[in-house]
C-alpha cells in the first residue's frame, strides 16, 4: 500500500512524496531527488532524525544513540528506518536549500472571479496536473501578479481534494493584487505560482478544536473545515470569525453548509464596526464560551492579523486558559510604504506590500507546569515540618488509605486511569496541609492550582514516572516512623517524579 508523506522543511517549504509501505521515508524521498540530512542508513548516527506530526509507522531498528526511547515517545524518528503505516506529516530539521528540493511552480487558468464586496474579492483557478499539486489544509502558495515580477501569498480556501482552488483577498488602494482584481481580472487569465509553503495546517484530531479567523483570515480555516468533514471528524469544532465591517463579512452561506455536513460543527461571527447590523458587535474574545476553552483541552487555530493574535493570547492568559496546542498565523496586508507608521494615511505612491506570513505554534509551557511543582514542594517540606511527630492515629491511618487508594490507577509506569489517579492524588496532599490546622497555608496550597494544571494536562495521558506507585507510601511510612529526613527526601524526589511525568504529558500534547 502506498501513502502520502509531507515533508516540512525549516524555511517553510514543504513537499510531498509517495512512499510504499514495505520502503523507508528516507528510500522514497531519495527516489524522489529530495536528499533529506542522511549518513549511515543503518539507524546508528541519528544525522536523519526528524519529528513526525501526524500518522503512524512502524519506527524500524535502531541504537540508542540515534533515538533514545523518551525521543521516540515525543515523535521523534529515523526516516532511514521508519516504514509509514498511514499517511505521514514529518519536521525535517533542514531547509529545502539544503536538501536540493525546492517549492513546486505551477501555470494555472482562472476559472472564477467573485466580488464579495468593495473590500473582499474571491477567485478560483484551476491547473491542468492537479495531481502533482498536494498540500496541507492551512497552507499558502505564492503567486505572481499577472504584469509584474511581484508575487503575493494566499492560503488556500478549498480543501487538498478539491479539482478547483479558490482564495480569498482583502482589497487594498494601491495594492498591486488588489488592483488586478479589481480592474483588469478576467476568467482565463493565466496565473503561476509556487508552493505549497507554511507550516499552519491541521494536525490530527485529537480532542476538541477550537478555529478563530479576522478577516480574509477565514480562507485557511475553510480549507481546515473542508478536509475535517472529509474526514468526518468526530470531536467538536467551533469557528468564531471576526471582521471589521459588514463589507468584510464573507462566505456565511459555506459555513453554514458546514454546520449540516460537518457534525459537531458550530460557528459565531462578530463585526467591530458599533453600526453593524450583525447581531454580534465586537471582537471574537467576546464570543468565547468555557466549553469553546474545554479547560485547556482544546487546539486553538487562529489565523489573522498580529494584533488579533495578541488579543486572544493576552485573553486566554487572563482566563488562565492555556490551550493543549496554539497554532496561528499572522498576516500583514498592510499597504504601508516601507518606513511609513501603520497608522499614518497612505502617501499617493503607496503600493501593496507583500502580506507578511509570521507562523507558530505554542503549547503548556514545561517552565509553568516546574515552577507549580517545585512550589508545592516547598509547601509541604512546610507543613511536613508542622506534622511530622504530632499527627494522631487516626490522621495517621487515614493517611495511608490515601496513599493506597491513590496507587490503585497506577500500574508499574503507567496510569490504568488517569483521571481517577488525579482525583486521589489531589485528595492525598490536600490531606497533608490539613492536618497542620493552617488554613493560610492550605489556601497558599490551593492557590497553586496544582489539580487543575495536572487535570488538563494528564487527561489522555498514559505513561508515569514508575516510583509514584511507591512514593505516597514510603512517604506515609516515615511519617509513621516519625523520620524528619526521609521524609524531607521522599518529598524532594517524589516532586522530581511528579515534573518528569507531567513533562512526558506536555511533550506528548504538543506533538499531538
Amino acid at each position: 500500500m502506498t501513502f502520502q508523506v509531507a515533508l516540512s522543511f525549516e524555511d517553510g517549504i514543504t513537499r510531498f512524496i509517495k512512499c510504499d509501505g514495505d520502503e523507508t521515508v528516507a528510500d522514497a524521498s531519495y527516489r524522489a531527488r529530495i536528499n533529506i540530512p542522511l549518513d549511515c542508513r543503518d539507524g546508528a548516527c541519528g544525522t536523519c532524525k526528524s519529528l513526525c506530526e501526524s500518522g503512524t509507522y512502524d519506527g524500524g531498528d535502531y541504537i540508542e544513540e540515534a533515538l533514545t526511547d523518551e525521543e521516540a515517545e515525543q515523535g521523534y524518528c529515523l526516516p532511514c528506518q521508519m516504514m509509514p503505516e498511514s499517511d505521514l506529516v514529518l519536521q525535517i530539521p533542514t531547509t529545502s536549500d539544503v536538501a536540493k528540493t525546492a517549492a513546486g511552480t505551477f501555470t494555472s487558468t482562472v476559472t472564477e472571479i467573485r466580488k464579495f464586496s468593495d473590500t473582499t474579492i474571491g477567485f478560483t483557478i484551476e491547473i491542468a496536473n492537479r495531481d502533482d499539486l498536494v498540500f496541507l489544509p492551512g497552507q499558502y502558495v505564492n503567486i505572481t501578479v499577472p504584469g509584474t515580477e511581484a508575487t503575493r501569498s494566499y492560503s488556500f480556501s478549498t480543501g487538498p481534494t478539491s479539482k478547483e482552488l479558490s482564495f480569498l483577498v482583502k482589497i487594498t488602494d494601491g495594492g498591486l493584487m488588489s488592483e488586478y482584481l479589481r480592474s483588469r481580472a478576467q476568467v482565463g487569465d493565466t496565473l503561476e505560482f509556487t508552493g505549497p509553503m507554511g507550516s499552519f495546517f491541521l494536525r490530527e484530531q485529537k480532542r476538541r478544536a477550537l478555529l478563530l479567523a479576522g478577516g480574509t483570515g477565514l480562507a485557511p480555516l475553510l480549507s481546515i473545515l473542508d478536509k475535517m468533514r472529509t474526514d468526518a471528524a468526530d470531536h467538536p469544532v467551533h469557528l468564531v470569525y471576526g471582521v471589521s465591517s459588514d463589507a468584510d463579512l464573507v462566505e456565511l452561506d459555506k459555513l453554514e453548509e458546514y454546520t449540516k455536513s460537518l457534525p459537531q460543527f458550530t460557528f459565531d461571527y462578530c463585526v467591530s464596526d458599533p453600526a453593524s447590523s450583525a447581531p454580534n458587535k465586537g471582537y471574537v474574545t467576546g464570543l468565547f464560551e468555557p466549553a469553546h476553552l474545554n479547560d485547556g483541552d482544546v487546539d486553538v487555530y487562529l489565523c489573522g492579523p498580529p494584533p488579533m493574535v495578541e488579543a486572544v493570547r493576552d485573553h486566554l492568559k487572563s482566563e488562565g486558559v492555556t490551550p493543549a496546542n496554539f497554532y496561528f498565523e499572522k498576516f500583514n496586508n498592510a499597504a504601508t510604504p516601507s518606513g511609513a507608521e501603520a497608522s499614518a494615511p497612505p502617501a499617493a505612491e503607496t503600493v501593496e506590500a507583500a502580506p507578511e506570513y509570521e507562523i507558530g505554534e505554542e503549547h503548556q509551557p514545561l517552565s509553568e507546569s516546574d515552577a507549580q511543582f517545585d512550589a508545592r514542594m516547598a509547601l509541604e517540606l512546610g507543613a511536613m515540618e508542622l506534622t511530622i511527630g504530632r499527627m494522631t492515629k487516626e490522621q495517621l491511618s487515614e493517611y495511608r488509605i490515601l496513599a493506597e487508594t491513590s496507587c490503585e490507577s497506577i500500574e508499574n509506569d503507567h496510569f490504568t486511569d488517569a483521571g481517577a489517579f488525579t482525583d486521589t492524588n489531589a485528595a492525598f496532599h490536600e490531606f497533608l496541609f490539613r492536618c497542620t490546622a493552617n488554613d493560610v497555608l492550605l489556601e497558599a496550597y490551593n492557590r497553586l492550582e496544582v489539580t487543575q494544571l495536572m487535570t488538563k494536562v494528564l487527561r489522555t495521558a498514559d505513561w508515569v514516572d514508575e516510583h509514584i506507585q511507591h512514593d505516597h507510601l514510603d512517604i506515609v511510612t516515615a511519617f509513621e516512623t516519625g523520620d524528619r529526613a526521609a521524609a524531607h527526601d521522599l518529598i524532594v524526589s517524589h516532586s522530581a517524579h511528579a515534573k518528569a511525568t507531567m513533562c512526558r504529558a506536555i511533550e506528548r500534547s504538543a506533538v499531538a
